[in-house]
């Protein structure tokens, strides 16, 4: 018995670093340079301060986001095991860059699962090296709920741990750009996403209940903040 915790304990460790690496600013994904729609919501005014970034965060990031990539992440995870499901994988590459309605928020998934990726091939090989080379020869796209999937299998960590891997970076990534946007300090944004990570029980056990037909959703307030950010005449964020 103790032999058996202590392997176990020794596995978890050894994913778990992997994971921490990953979610590192260190780590170059170039998620920094995005905000995905909200300089967008800060031009219009709609996010402003803490208490309308909270709202926003808890009630419209967080909720969409077990709607979405989330799920598409578990089913990525599952495909990705041995034997792999590669035409499973490639339809989740073609769903997970439309679940986003505009064209830098998709762009940015794609740019930021790209990196990614080539860097787990780099530094796991194995399945992130056989992904990348038919996501190259087919033209799949590679977003990045896709990525920690893959990502995740290439450590041996749980699924459970990869969705929540997703939930820490995209809770993080808004707060640091609104950081950057608007104005409030870095305690009050650690608060904040002290905040955001209670819900990650929840919001795993929401995303797991999610059907592969239901996976989707609908949010043309921040699409079209997002597509209006295209054309804005100052920028801080590329997307």
């Amino acid at each position: 018995m103790t032999t058996t915790r202590t392997a176990t304990a020794t596995d978890a460790a050894r994913w778990l670093a992997g994971v921490l690496q990953l979610s590192d600013s260190f780590y170059p994904t170039g998620a920094y340079a995005h905000s995905f729609g909200l300089e967008g919501l800060a031009q219009e005014g709609v996010v402003r301060d803490r208490a309308t970034l909270r709202t926003f965060l808890l009630e419209q990031v967080l909720p969409q986001l077990a709607r979405t990539d989330l799920p598409v992440a578990a089913q990525a995870w599952a495909a990705a095991g041995e034997p792999a499901d590669w035409t499973r994988l490639r339809e989740l590459c073609f769903l997970g860059s439309a679940l986003r309605g505009a064209r830098e928020p998709r762009e940015a998934s794609e740019a930021i699962g790209r990196q990614r990726l080539e860097l787990a091939a780099l530094l796991q090989g194995g399945i992130a090296t056989e992904f990348n080379r038919r996501a190259l020869a087919e033209g799949w796209p590679r977003p990045s709920c896709v990525a920690a999937a893959i990502e995740g299998r290439g450590l041996g960590a749980p699924r459970e741990a990869v969705l929540a891997s997703i939930i820490y970076s995209t809770a993080a990534g808004f707060i640091a750009a609104a950081v950057k946007l608007l104005r409030f300090g870095q305690n009050a944004g650690q608060t904040l996403l002290a905040e955001a990570l209670g819900q990650t029980p929840a919001l795993v056990t929401e995303a797991l209940a999610v059907a592969p037909a239901d996976i989707g959703a609908f949010n043309p307030w921040w699409d079209i903040a997002a597509a209006r950010h295209e054309s804005a005449d100052f920028r801080l964020f590329i997307s």
